[in-house]
């Protein structure tokens, strides 16, 4: 029984990691790491008989109408003869939060306190913890502390509060109950050092990160995987290959075994950085890694696949997401955008036209995936036609939306259209997360290629400062498209080499080149 128990929370910590890491980390998803300290009640049940009465009980809950008691769908749960195990409100849980249902999930775990079903233990305490603090704060929370029974507070209710703190921004309160942790002899778990991480991932508090790493060490948390994912994606995110590397060669130093996770960011950013040759080697570790129909690793290797050029990897790939239950429309998404990526216009148009019968279209990010093709291959009018079909839809067109259809009119040569539909995208609000993602980057590079070739400095410079504020421009070859410009317009400037060397770029062979051309313009 007690191995059972070890490899059914061994399989809540991969689920857990996967959660604490994800492109935005959001931070209503790590606590769900702290099942990890539980054990389970013995169930005589079928794995697959218990799984389809959770689901029918989860089902049951979800679809209550609103407004209506929890109680309800319980009464009707035990009046089919069914008992209420704690398996079952645990998956509800995890659910219920998946769904971001968290009103609902606080009153299940209200009525499972309030009426018993079973022995509430720690992860029941922990659950209702969790929901009330996201519901009502902290100060709640911390009440509802005080008055569970004191042989639950214990290291999973600690770990659990001082998470819930960190998700209300509370740092300073969170780091008070690390310190009684510590006077209690409570282990601290690696995901509130994970959370700590995230929460000082930007670049003006970055350096805590060393601080927390020691305090990792001095309160003997061992390395764990989803640590070195998280330090190895704050590098990719900020394009630093190099740091990138001794991450992971830190990682490996001290024998953390990397998972399908690490690949995936080792993967990604070696391709975004155009070594190709060293992608396709992580690629190949992805996919030997890969456990299980992990959604989120199939969306990446079409990512992947689509940047390598590689058409019959990419069709295995996508029709590997096709034969899983209910494919998403994200995973539409990144396939039409691969396939355009290559170059595949009529597969990418298949799989709209595919993705508009099953899915409907209902967000403007759908729009942008096909709208982007066109652009990039230069098919402005079926890109102007959609658009249009697009506001018609009642999908309102953003910032990203504009910058394709700039592209298009530049692909197509139209020059003026172009830097109107730039300046009308520049007129909208947008995140520094989306100026600093990857495809924003890169459809603006191709902006700034399209300028250089033209030999229109002012403009090149003008979208090569985006380039730069988001650190796209540690790559070698960014620089090398901006020095076209000067080339193109015969403009010769001393400092423009001493200028790459401090934004953090080295040159290559073509760099000197390139310098040598424009050398050729001074007076």
């Amino acid at each position: 029984m007690q191995a059972v128990v070890a490899h059914l929370c061994r399989r809540r910590v991969s689920g857990a990691i996967r959660r604490t890491l994800g492109v935005s980390w959001p931070a209503d998803q790590i606590h769900s790491g702290f099942s990890t300290f539980c054990t389970l009640e013995p169930d005589n049940s079928s794995e697959g008989e218990r799984e389809q009465e959770r689901m029918s009980l989860c089902r049951r809950i979800e679809g209550l109408p609103k407004g209506e008691a929890v109680g309800t769908a319980f009464q009707s749960w035990m009046g089919d003869g069914f008992p209420i195990h704690r398996g079952d409100i645990f998956h509800t849980i995890n659910r219920l939060r998946k769904l971001q249902f968290n009103k609902r999930a606080l009153q299940v775990m209200e009525w499972v306190i309030r009426e018993r079903p079973y022995r509430p233990k720690e992860l029941d305490y922990s659950y209702l913890l969790e929901f009330t603090t996201k519901l009502h704060g902290v100060s709640q929370g911390e009440k509802l502390f005080s008055r569970v029974p004191t042989e639950f507070q214990n290291e999973l209710l600690y770990n659990n509060l001082v998470i819930v703190c960190l998700d209300k921004g509370m740092i300073r309160l969170s780091l008070a109950y690390m310190k009684k942790m510590r006077e209690l002899g409570y282990p601290i778990s690696h995901l509130i050092f994970n959370r700590l991480i995230i929460l000082h991932s930007s670049p003006s508090r970055r350096k805590s990160i060393t601080r927390f790493r020691r305090q990792m060490r001095a309160d003997k948390v061992d390395p764990h995987v989803s640590t070195y994912n998280i330090l190895m994606k704050i590098e990719a995110n900020d394009h630093n290959i190099e740091g990138l590397v001794r991450v992971f060669g830190e990682m490996k130093q001290v024998e953390v075994e990397p998972n399908e996770i690490s690949f995936c960011i080792l993967a990604t950013a070696h391709a975004v950085a155009r070594l190709y040759s060293v992608c396709e080697v992580y690629v190949e570790a992805v996919e030997k890694s890969t456990t299980g129909n992990n959604w989120s690793t199939f969306d990446v290797l079409l990512i992947l696949y689509g940047y390598l050029g590689k058409l019959k990897e990419l069709e295995r790939t996508w029709c590997t997401l096709q034969e899983l239950p209910n494919v998403k429309s994200k995973s539409f998404i990144v396939a039409i955008e691969a396939f355009g990526r290559i170059g595949g216009l009529s597969r990418a148009e298949q799989i709209w036209a595919e993705m508009k019968s099953k899915k409907g279209l209902k967000s403007t990010e759908q729009f942008n995936s096909m709208i982007s093709v066109y652009c990039k291959l230069g098919f402005i009018t079926k890109a102007t036609k959609l658009y249009k079909e697009m506001e018609q839809n009642g999908c309102k067109p953003n910032a990203i939306t504009y910058r394709h259809l700039a592209l298009g009119c530049l692909k197509a040569g139209l020059m003026k259209e172009a830097l109107r539909t730039l300046e009308l995208g520049n007129g909208l609000s947008t995140s520094a997360r989306i100026r600093r993602s990857t495809p924003w980057l890169e459809t603006t590079l191709s902006m700034v290629e399209i300028f250089a070739e033209k030999g229109d400095l002012e403009n090149a410079e003008k979208l090569f400062e985006e380039l730069k504020k988001a650190n796209y421009s540690r790559y070698t070859f960014v620089y090398n498209i901006l020095f076209k410009a000067y080339v193109k317009a015969k403009i010769y400037d001393p400092n423009l080499l001493k200028r790459m060397i401090l934004g953090g770029s080295r040159p290559d062979s073509e760099t000197y080149g390139l310098l040598k051309l424009i050398e050729q313009f001074q007076t």
